[in-house]
């Protein structure tokens, strides 16, 4: 069959022609088929909010000084392991209840889901810490600063680590601090670097010349400039070596304080993340001294990990 399209006759077969017609058609008649879509416009970004270097200084360290004791209801998910060990281990989210008091008094409680019955009891005083796992009839203990080669990452978990997650410390008088702006995403922060002398991995501090200092990171913290509430803060050891990252979200009122729904906090160097979720929480009341102690039941098996870590004597 001949057809005669835009000047040309071309021979086609059967039906083929009709999609040949069609495609021609278009190509000649420089007609193409669109369609239309319809994009739902997206929410305007927040407004961003401006604050100075002493401003934040000061909101910083009134809302650090606020909250002196906390007894949390808490939803826990421990995740060990990150992608550069080449381990990763997911542990199932257990229901809890956080115990602490500033300076250093801490406890931590894991249950198991629905049936509530313990996992693990975690105290520590600052100086040591005790653990029991009912499962495994173990009472564990050693000195709150205990650091020491482990096969995996959760044996690394200290009820101490929980410290500067729950209780923000406040910047000292005195340490210099830098200001800056940063952007993450589509996110804009506020970014205060607290520095310090810088020290050595044995804690003595390093100097230069006579009358001159080396510096070192201490802390960073990050503020969301759509609210200016704390969204992050990092602590550093010597060397700058970062210890811990912790994150902040859903910041509430509970009774005269604000405080965080959601803190994640991160130690790359022990290669765990552990990530709470706040669902009651009482700030400020008296805690006895007693609720802090965790004896030994009978017939479980003491673990004393400081022993374990000293080196054979000659």
């Amino acid at each position: 069959m001949l057809v005669l399209i835009g000047g040309y006759k071309l021979r086609v077969a059967g039906l083929q022609w009709m999609a040949g017609a069609a495609a021609m058609a278009a190509i000649c008649c420089g007609c193409a088929v669109s369609k239309k879509t319809t994009v739902k416009p997206g929410e305007a970004p927040a407004p961003l909010q401006t604050a100075t270097k002493e401003q934040l200084v000061a909101d910083y360290n009134k809302l650090a000084s606020a909250v002196t004791s906390v007894n949390a209801t808490v939803t826990m998910k421990l995740t060990a392991g990150s992608a550069y060990s080449g381990v990763i281990e997911q542990y199932h989210e257990v229901n809890g209840f956080i115990l602490a008091q500033r300076p250093k008094n801490i406890r931590v409680i894991g249950q198991a889901p629905v049936v509530g019955k313990n996992i693990f009891d975690m105290v520590s005083d600052g100086e040591t810490f005790h653990i029991y796992i009912p499962s495994k009839a173990k009472f564990i203990v050693g000195p709150a600063n205990l650091e020491r080669p482990a096969k995996k990452p959760v044996e690394k978990l200290r009820p101490q680590h929980l410290l500067d997650a729950i209780f923000l410390p406040s910047i000292p008088e005195g340490l210099p601090v830098l200001f800056e702006e940063a952007s993450e995403g589509t996110s804009q922060y506020y970014v205060l670097t607290v520095i310090r002398a810088a020290t050595s991995n044995e804690g003595a501090t390093n100097s230069s010349a006579p009358g001159s200092t080396d510096w070192e990171i201490a802390r960073k913290i990050w503020f969301d400039r759509t609210n200016l509430s704390v969204a992050r803060t990092g602590e550093y050891g010597a060397g700058g070596n970062l210890i811990s990252d912790v994150r902040y979200g859903g910041w509430d009122t509970f009774g005269d304080v604000k405080y965080a729904r959601q803190i994640t906090f991160r130690r790359p160097g022990d290669d765990y993340q552990l990530e709470i979720g706040i669902k009651k929480l009482t700030a400020n009341e008296p805690v006895s001294a007693d609720r802090f102690v965790l004896q030994q039941p009978p017939g479980t098996e003491l673990v004393d990990m400081g022993k374990e870590s000293e080196e054979p004597k000659p």
